[in-house]
């Protein structure tokens, strides 16, 4: 019996290791999946980040452009608020001009109110003078004629 025993010790043994080594074996392969899902898993991350660094990539050559915008914006505005400096000082120039010339139309329609005044009283004077002389002419004739009268 004694061969028996051993023998079924060692068939337990067999069976033993067997079921140790089918268990490892499982073990093997669920640890062959998970690695490979894992590998897969790291693909896939390695995939998004060569992606996120492209798109990194892309926004930042976009934020360089923009930036560039921005700076021709700006030098454009620094150009446009210049010339409307300069707009404006003309503007202002052109605006005491115009003050000016105001004030001298208007000092120039008085003396030519004035003028016309002084014409107005000259013409006047003149009629006046004229209806005189028309008057000491008659006088004269009259005179001249009394007096060759007298003579004869």
């Amino acid at each position: 019996m004694a061969g028996t025993t051993s023998l079924e010790a060692v068939k337990r043994k067999i069976k033993s290791l067997q079921d140790q080594a089918d268990a490892a074996e499982e073990r093997a392969e669920k640890l062959q999946r998970e690695r490979d899902m894992e590998r897969k898993l790291r693909e896939a991350a390695e995939g998004d980040v060569a992606s996120l660094n492209r798109r990194i990539q892309l926004v930042e050559e976009e934020l360089d452009r923009a930036q560039e915008r921005l700076a021709t914006a700006l030098q454009k505005l620094e150009e446009a608020e210049k010339a409307a400096d300069e707009s404006e000082r003309g503007m202002k120039v052109i605006e005491n001009r115009a003050l000016k010339d105001e004030e001298k139309m208007e000092l120039q329609e008085i003396q030519l109110k004035e003028a016309k005044h002084i014409a107005e009283e000259a013409d006047r004077k003149y009629e006046e003078v004229a209806r005189k002389l028309v008057i000491i002419e008659g006088d004269l004739e009259r005179a001249e004629e009394r007096a060759e009268l007298s003579e004869r």
